[in-house]
């Protein structure tokens, strides 16, 4: 052990009159390790949150849209393989999307209508592994009537079960002599998915694509566009000019999940931005308790400093000494903060004790994740303002004159 680190420890040590010293170090520690734990529980639940969110629009939703203008793509079929050629891409199916008014016993609603071949949908969506009851490919399966999918939360609205009726209404209707009439079909309730996202499971309805064509009165096999699935799902941006390019450029665009979703999760990186700076205070909070532990210190040991310095210790080794005292602080309030924070995120994440409306929120619990970069920051901001605190009181001991010191001892 080093003479300053002997030293340093010695003075944190409670003994007789350093004993509020030590009670005021020990506040710091606390201080620090609270700001800490903060930050790791709150940072690692708006990181869960951004995540949870975006695997469950993306469970529901693809990576990439490809459309055309006027949302009537022919040939998709070519224009399938071309984009599955892309380097990067892993997975395409063909969709066609519309608004129609869902109408049962119980009721009318009206849904977002989606017609997906149930061939490839499952290479491109998270809908398959969502199904609570049914499957994708009995919306081609024979009978009297198609088939349709719709969401757990819808179904519980309209009082709808496997094997109920419901009528769609599609306002690509007709004119006739009596005026415009609608277009009605009848479908057989198949299957029901449950995404977790109130909005999805509440709206969304799915049916075959030559059912949505017929629905729609289409003439010809044409779709609204295309459904992509990247290996990344980070750098999709990058990767739509590829495929863009692949599918032979305009009339062709491409949009990704970030593009249709980026004031969400713009807003979310803001929100965790936000909390980090303000939890951030906490740790300035027990930094300035380390301040005030070592000026004292350093009132209280002035004889010592002096003494020390008469018998040849530099101002450097001075100033080494109340370094190291306000680093231990910080480093045992960081580890103290450490502790706690991990042991709360991993007991949110495991028991999920703390529940929130899944009406309101798209889950039903306190999400948590924790990152390793966020927990590098965190550490190393916190070690950081700790060393900062440091600086000032070591400089004034560093600065004392031996005869000054001992003049009136």
């Amino acid at each position: 052990m080093s003479f300053e680190l002997f030293i340093a420890r010695r003075y944190l040590t409670a003994r007789q009159k350093q004993a509020f010293i030590s009670v005021i170090s020990l506040i710091s520690i606390l201080g620090v390790g609270l700001g800490v734990a903060s930050l790791i529980v709150v940072v690692g639940v708006m990181h869960g949150f951004s995540t949870e969110l975006r695997d469950k629009i993306l469970g529901i939703n693809a990576h990439m849209v490809a459309a055309v203008a006027g949302g009537a793509m022919h040939d998709y079929r070519l224009l399938m393989e071309k984009a599955e050629a892309v380097p990067g891409v892993v997975g395409a199916t063909p969709f066609v999307y519309t608004e129609v008014m869902l109408s049962s016993a119980r009721g009318v609603k009206g849904v977002v209508l989606r017609g997906v071949d149930a061939d490839s949908a499952g290479r491109v969506l998270a809908l398959p592994r969502e199904m609570i009851a049914g499957s994708l490919d009995d919306l081609g399966a024979p009978g009297l009537f198609p088939g349709i999918i719709v969401g757990r939360e819808l179904a519980d609205r309209l009082g709808l079960s496997l094997g109920d009726t419901v009528n769609l209404m599609s306002p690509a209707g007709k004119e006739s002599a009596a005026g415009f009439s609608p277009k009605v079909k009848t479908f057989t309730v198949c299957g029901l998915f449950r995404s977790g996202m109130y909005e999805y499971d509440s709206t969304l309805a799915y049916v075959s694509i030559p059912a949505a064509q017929e629905l729609l009165g289409f003439k010809r096999d044409i779709v609204t566009g295309l459904e992509l699935k990247a290996a990344d799902v980070d750098a999709v941006d990058a990767l739509a000019p590829a495929v863009r390019t692949a599918l032979g450029g305009p009339p062709v665009f491409v949009r990704t999940w970030i593009d249709m979703n980026g004031n969400l999760f713009k807003a979310l990186r803001l929100e965790k931005t936000a909390m980090f700076v303000i939890l951030v205070m906490i740790v300035v909070v027990g930094s300035f308790s380390i301040i005030t532990t070592l000026v004292m210190l350093v009132m209280e040991k002035t004889r010592d400093i002096a003494i020390l310095m008469s018998m040849g210790a530099t101002p450097a080794a001075i100033r080494t000494i109340f370094m190291l005292q306000g680093a231990i602080i910080g480093l045992v309030g960081t580890a103290l903060g450490f502790v706690l924070g991990l042991g709360l995120a991993l007991a949110l994440e495991k028991y999920q004790f703390i529940k929130i409306p899944g009406d309101v929120y798209p889950m039903d619990h306190l999400p948590v994740k924790l990152d390793w970069p966020d927990l590098v920051i965190i550490g190393a901001t916190s070690l950081a303002l700790c060393f900062l605190a440091t600086l000032y009181p070591a400089r004034q001991a560093a600065g004392l004159k031996p005869v000054e010191a001992l003049r009136h001892e």
